[in-house]
């Protein structure tokens, strides 16, 4: 396991989830961003849950 990079993609991932609530608090949120924010989120959970089981995701 490279624990380097699953400390880094827990960052980014606490990270991403800070900018999605600061965004959604604004007084007109950018929804377009929010959903860009959470697509990259759930891309860096995916990233974490592959490295953390020791696996290799499939790229298409």
């Amino acid at each position: 396991m490279n624990y380097i990079r699953m400390n880094r993609l827990r960052s980014e991932h606490r990270w991403l989830d800070h900018e999605i609530r600061r965004e959604e608090r604004r007084a007109h949120p950018d929804i377009e961003r929010i959903r860009e924010l959470k697509r990259r989120k759930l891309s860096v959970k995916d990233q974490l849950v592959f490295a953390e089981a020791g696996l290799h995701p499939v790229r298409a």
